[in-house]
């Protein structure tokens, strides 16, 4: 058990905006009432908005809370104690006004200059923002300090470094977290107690035992309104860069010397670096057009409102890469996310290899297959494992049957991911944080493919993807787990 975090100020930028009010001060409210934050903590919200004072943020606060489903008669106490804002409209003074203001409720509060900056606004902010905090000198404190970036982390390889060394001119790498919420989820952070407290799967998680992984992220979603952001980055960008090739480094890393942050991210770091440069033979980029989704008609992409005429942005990606370590050497990772597909599932698909010679072939069974385990992000999170068993009577019949473990017949409802993060951020662990060099990593794989000169295939809305997609992995005499 982590010991609590000490009293300290959580200042969020973009307080007013949709992350905050859906996500933020909902885990924060919660991180309070189950105790651990000790009530050792004040709320301060920067917005743009000189309209906006300490009473509106609190009544848009309780607002926010009551949509998350926080009984009302909690509320208002909370809010009056803890939540304050400060305008921060724009002007170069502004960020000093913020600094005399933090310093303000800490002596108001007894705080000991322990600081939290989460900077929950878009990404062509984020240059201006930590200018402004290191400008300000709120870069340092009295006691520590941290800020909170969240994705995207550039937009290719260049502004990833760009970001990055902005950062560093102001904070060391240890007051930096780089949040992907998917790193947050109690399934994704299970991976390595899985995999590492149970022998029997580690000591089949290489090439010897594994015939190939799939992880996929599928929406069936469109856009929905988000076409102006969306259509500057597509799918290669907004998941797989990121979310995907994260939940990857999990999957594939060696044991850590520790489960501590620097020993999780080198493991990490280490995989990524093996990854072979990826073949853009290798890549099947999609655009869904119109199609059915859940029997409803849905339009093509590009009669979503807002996406340009001819628009050549991907909604879905599909490749293949490979490992070049002593564990994995050979075998082929199949990643695959996209919207409007037919169902919503995240998943990791490890299929494991047929026996060399099977007893059973002379008895003229058509496909006796792989066994296969499945690791379910969401929804319905858990594992099953399907393997092959006898039918009961005669004659003999073989057919596959499931090892099911469910977290929600477990455990009940898992916390958000948030919950989970900020407290991580306030007691000062990384480990589910993203470290520059992940950043850089990441985008250095992916960064030859955004060239524009990758062909985009359609595919019906309602439909798993291009049938390229599946001819991808027909060439490897495989298929999708998913399809």
């Amino acid at each position: 058990m982590k010991d609590a975090p000490p009293p300290h100020l959580f200042v969020v930028f973009g307080a007013t905006g949709d992350l905050a009010r859906r996500k933020l001060l909902p885990a924060v409210y919660r991180l309070t009432r189950e105790g651990f934050l000790d009530g050792a903590q004040r709320v301060l919200g920067v917005a743009r908005s000189t309209d906006t004072d300490d009473a509106s943020f609190r009544a848009l606060a309780r607002e926010a809370l009551l949509d998350a489903g926080v009984p009302a008669d909690e509320l208002a106490r909370w809010c009056d104690e803890c939540l304050y804002y400060q305008p921060l409209p724009g002007a170069p003074e502004d960020h000093a006004a913020l600094a005399r203001r933090i310093e303000a409720l800490e002596r108001e509060h007894g705080l000991p200059g322990n600081r939290v900056f989460y900077l929950a606004v878009p990404p062509k902010a984020f240059p201006a923002t930590i200018d402004g905090l290191g400008e300000a000198g709120l870069n340092a404190s009295p006691g520590w300090t941290r800020i909170v970036v969240e994705k995207p982390f550039g937009e290719d390889l260049a502004t990833a470094r760009e970001l990055n060394d902005r950062m560093h001119r102001w904070f060391d790498e240890e007051q930096i977290y780089r949040i992907d919420h998917y790193l947050g989820k109690e399934t994704v952070q299970n991976l390595l107690v899985f995999r590492f407290a149970n022998m029997i799967f580690e000591s089949l998680w290489n090439r010897d035992r594994i015939d190939n992984v799939q992880i996929t992220f599928a929406e069936q979603l469109g856009v929905e309104g988000r076409a102006g952001y969306y259509d500057g980055v597509g799918a290669l960008r907004d998941m797989i860069q990121n979310h995907l090739t994260q939940v990857l480094t999990l999957v594939a890393m060696e044991v850590p010397v520790a489960y501590e942050a620097s020993a999780v991210r080198h493991e990490k770091i280490k995989v990524l670096r093996a990854i072979r440069p990826i073949r853009r033979s290798d890549v099947v980029f999609g655009q869904y057009t119109r199609g059915r989704v859940q029997d409803q008609e849905v339009v093509g992409y590009l009669e979503e409102p807002g996406v340009p005429a001819g628009s050549r942005t991907e909604t879905s990606v599909a490749l293949r890469l490979e490992i070049d370590s002593w564990r994995w050497k050979g075998i082929p990772f199949y990643l695959r996310s996209g919207k409007r597909l037919p169902r919503p599932v995240t998943e990791i698909a490890v299929t494991f290899r047929s026996p060399p010679v099977s007893l059973f072939q002379s008895m003229d069974f058509a496909d006796l297959g792989h066994d296969v385990l499945t690791i379910r992000l969401q929804p319905d999170e858990g594992f099953s494992l399907a393997f092959d068993v006898k039918r009961p009577g005669s004659p003999l019949v073989l057919e596959k049957a499931p090892l099911e473990f469910r977290y929600g017949q477990a455990f009940g409802r898992l916390p958000d991911a948030y919950v989970t993060l900020l407290l991580d951020v306030v007691q000062g662990d990384q480990t589910l944080f993203v470290h520059a060099d992940e950043v850089e990593d990441a985008w250095r794989l992916y960064d030859p493919l955004l060239d524009g000169q990758t062909r985009v295939r359609p595919y019906p809305a309602g439909s798993w993807g291009p049938r390229e997609a599946e001819e991808l992995l027909a060439r490897d005499g495989r298929v999708w787990r998913t399809a």
